[in-house]
């Protein structure tokens, strides 16, 4: 696997984006994540997105963080808020989610992010298991899905 840092606007980011947005909309039956994204909110050093690509050069899974402070939505100062966690079906099983949690974690870590926090939600079993065997533990909800009771909020020291 070859990890690479793009854009979060990158022709390949906007297809495994797609991909995950319909996986949304079969698991929770509305149109996807409404949470609003900007590919700059990726832009270092305020953020990251990046892509694994297999042997013959695909996208098979991503991941990325933004930065998020203290606002109305629930974050506190120093967040690291991980977003647009996929893994292709045919790729899943193999680590690859892990090692890009990993490397967004010490990326975020790297940018002076002080905590990682994601929401996920009750019908996605396997992000669940990854973030709880990865450390993560449950916080204060937070974010546009806060107040939605399918929603879970987790959080990591950095």
């Amino acid at each position: 696997m070859n990890i690479r840092r793009v854009r979060f606007d990158h022709p390949d980011a906007l297809k495994l984006n797609d991909e995950v947005q319909a996986e949304y909309h079969v698991r929770y039956g509305d149109g996807g994540d409404a949470t609003v994204l900007d590919a700059a909110h990726f832009d270092p050093p305020r953020g990251a997105y990046l892509i694994a690509y297999d042997a013959q050069d695909r996208p098979v899974a991503s991941g990325g963080w933004r930065s998020q402070d203290r606002n109305e939505e629930g974050n506190e100062d120093g967040d690291a808020e991980l977003k647009r966690m996929f893994v292709i079906e045919e790729m899943r099983g193999r680590g690859l989610a892990r090692r890009i949690l990993a490397a967004l974690e010490e990326d975020a870590r790297m940018a002076g992010r002080v905590r990682m926090v994601l929401e996920t939600g009750t019908k996605q079993p396997e992000a669940i298991a990854l973030y709880t065997s990865s450390g993560y533990t449950p916080c204060t909800k937070f974010g546009y899905y806060r107040h939605h009771e399918e929603s879970l909020c987790y959080a990591k020291r950095l």
